[in-house]
């Protein structure tokens, strides 16, 4: 059955994307964070598209994630480590060890794992001063990661976290280490390392002027329900915040707030047809969205209109993060590769 409103995914982009993030890696691999569903697209397409063009490292967050692509035969880090609920052992799955009881946990299997060291964020992650005293010691470490807190702004916790994991080299198993992010891969050479591990720019997330290139992976679409001709002075959609100033047509789109086209496009959104910029009108409804439509005569019940969904622009405009437009996305779009 086919979904009244679908996300339209440009693979091309997603790869191009990741060879340029790949290129401003320098010497580091570049790997892939996949987690949260692909930042809302689809882990299983982004993962097979990108190992296609040559990414080897993914990142998930919860074991459960990893399992679902654990068939793909890829390499997959887990972020959130291993719990007690979690299997020991899974095929092309390693635990990003965040823990003192997660080193433990996992010790007794003897199998690669990766570790997060804490250089500031307080967040997740083992500390210099335990790594010091011995407990990663013994441990088949494939790579030391730590994550930069502030690395899409000019902050001097860049240079000090930078600095505390640059110290670390050396001092643990680890084959390889990783800091930077999407944001840190802009950062400079200093910060790759030896592997890369950006997430939002693969999807069309742009951080600052370092991420010029970027492009636009994701776009919504949705079908017209009705479309109906509003008298001027008459009111739309709830608590009659839109007044037509003059009669128009308004089409009524299949798509609301329940699916992550939320209320903070009410009479801000647009959406295009061909050359019509349609606005958004009134308040974005749970399930529906009124649009205007005297500039696409045409445009009938059961014609598709794509959304504005630029990430910055949309984010500015609706002061979600990019983050947040993309893994807000709901389950009921169809998710169509093109």
């Amino acid at each position: 059955m086919i979904a009244p409103s679908r996300l339209r995914l440009d693979g091309d982009a997603l790869v191009a994307n990741w060879k340029l993030l790949d290129r401003m890696s320098g010497a580091a691999a570049c790997g892939a964070a996949v987690k949260a569903d692909g930042y809302g697209l689809g882990a299983r397409g982004v993962t097979e598209r990108l190992a296609a063009a040559g990414c080897r490292d993914f990142f998930v967050a919860t074991w459960a994630e990893g399992l679902a692509l654990a068939d793909l035969g890829v390499a997959i880090s887990v972020l959130h480590g291993v719990r007690a609920e979690d299997p020991l052992g899974a095929p092309n799955l390693r635990p990003v060890l965040n823990t003192a009881e997660q080193v433990a946990r996992w010790r007794p299997t003897g199998l690669p794992c990766d570790v997060m060291v804490d250089t500031g964020m307080n967040r997740l992650g083992v500390s210099a001063e335990e790594i010091g005293a011995g407990l990663l010691d013994g441990l088949r470490i494939e790579t030391l990661l730590s994550h930069l807190a502030c690395a899409d702004e000019e902050s001097p916790l860049n240079a000090r976290q930078l600095a505390g994991f640059a110290a670390l080299k050396g001092r643990t198993s680890a084959k390889r280490m990783s800091l930077a992010n999407s944001a840190g891969i802009a950062l400079g050479a200093d910060y790759a390392f030896d592997l890369t591990r950006p997430g939002i720019a693969l999807y069309g997330g742009v951080q600052g002027p370092g991420h010029a290139g970027i492009r636009q992976v994701v776009t919504p679409e949705s079908q017209v329900l009705q479309r109906r001709r509003v008298r001027a002075g008459d009111t739309v959609g709830y608590n009659a915040t839109f007044t037509a100033p003059m009669d128009m047509d308004v089409a009524i789109l299949n798509i609301g707030y329940a699916d992550g086209y939320l209320r903070c496009f009410s009479g801000k959104g647009l959406a295009r047809t061909g050359d019509a910029v349609l606005p958004v009108l009134g308040r974005v409804s749970m399930d529906l969205v009124a649009i205007g439509v005297d500039a696409a005569p045409g445009l009938g019940e059961g014609d598709w209109v794509a959304l504005d969904y630029d990430l910055p622009a949309t984010s500015k405009l609706s002061g979600l993060s990019q983050y947040e437009l993309l893994t807000g996305l709901g389950a009921r779009f169809d998710r169509i590769w093109y």
